[in-house]
């Protein structure tokens, strides 16, 4: 910094050039700007403060390369964060899949049970239906039969009442209760 100080007023400058009055006095305002500038320069350097500004800048840039730091680590973890809940709705979803499966699959095996019940109960009242047909057929040709024989005993009852005298009819009467005797004893 000093070599710098030094050259800078050894450098010939337009200023010297100035023709009317000798640059050296006192009287010329452009050396009288010179030795300001350069006392002021020595004054600045004297009490250090390019050094305090350099430290001020050093301390300036250790902060924004902190700050910088930790926005790195904000950023990593953010990334670690949004991969992490990225694979978690990732699982969510495969999850969800998987369970949409099974309820697809237990809704179509019950749809599959109740077709095999809806099956095995038309089965059931088919059977009951025709147990219900074959005993109407059963009453009704039992009752058919009761009928026929309710008429053939009528009918033969006055045919043997016809053809009979009342001897016969006592003489068979007892023969009957005589078997009748017979057979319980």
């Amino acid at each position: 910094m000093k070599k710098l100080f030094i050259l800078a007023t050894l450098v010939p400058v337009p200023a010297l050039a100035a023709g009317d009055k000798p640059f050296f006095s006192l009287a010329n305002t452009d050396f009288v700007v010179l030795i300001a500038f350069l006392l002021f320069i020595g004054v600045l350097v004297y009490f250090k403060v390019p050094g305090l500004i350099m430290g001020l800048l050093d301390k300036r840039a250790e902060t924004i390369q902190s700050e910088l730091n930790e926005a790195k680590a904000l950023r990593e973890e953010a990334q670690t964060i949004l991969a992490s809940y990225e694979r978690k709705q990732k699982e969510v979803a495969e999850q969800s899949d998987r369970i949409i499966a099974n309820a697809k699959k237990e809704a179509q095996a019950a749809a599959e049970q109740a077709k095999l019940d809806l099956k095995a109960s038309i089965e059931r009242r088919m059977a009951a239906a025709e147990e219900q047909i074959a005993s109407a057929e059963a009453a009704a040709v039992k009752q058919v039969r009761d009928r026929a024989i309710t008429a053939a005993i009528a009918a033969a009852s006055d045919v043997v009442a016809a053809k009979t005298t009342a001897t016969d009819q006592n003489s068979l009467i007892d023969d009957a209760i005589a078997e009748v005797k017979a057979k319980l004893h």
